[in-house]
């Protein structure tokens, strides 16, 4: 069963002001296609961890960056041009869609993660970013005891 809903209140709100600000600013101004674009995120709660999917097609590993400061996850990179440029042929383009050029998603998750074991894959063009919930945010049982005597 598949239960949408926010992390936080909060971070609903901080989530919807990164997409707000992404679009404002991720826009290109004149119109060029290598200004910065914005990939789409999900960020979903597990009860072990909290798990964060970007789309990336196109993106190679080594043009990824990823950072965690301060419960900030930061994900920033550069997708290259699907056309080739070559300075000595003439090309005739007759449609250019395909976003390219750099970007940069940024997400703030809740205390309490364990930063050291944050695991990131890249597959069929999406980012895949684990990261653990620390062991005092993990539920957990309390034994009851009986008073002696």
């Amino acid at each position: 069963m598949l239960t949408v809903r926010t992390v936080a209140p909060s971070l609903d709100r901080v989530l919807t002001l990164n997409r707000a600000l992404d679009r404002f600013f991720g826009e290109p101004v004149t119109g060029e296609q290598n200004a910065m674009w914005v990939p789409a995120f999900d960020v979903i709660e597990r009860p072990d961890a909290y798990q964060v999917l970007a789309e990336l097609p196109g993106v190679v590993p080594d043009q990824l960056e990823l950072s965690f400061d301060r419960n900030v996850l930061t994900i920033r990179g550069t997708k290259a041009p699907g056309i080739p440029h070559t300075e000595n042929q003439e090309l005739r383009v007759y449609t250019a869609e395909r976003i390219h050029g750099s970007f940069e998603r940024s997400v703030r998750l809740p205390e309490f993660v364990d930063a050291e074991r944050i695991e990131a894959k890249l597959e069929h063009g999406v980012l895949d970013v684990t990261v653990p919930k620390a062991q005092s945010a993990m539920p957990r049982k309390i034994a009851v005891n009986t008073a002696a005597g």
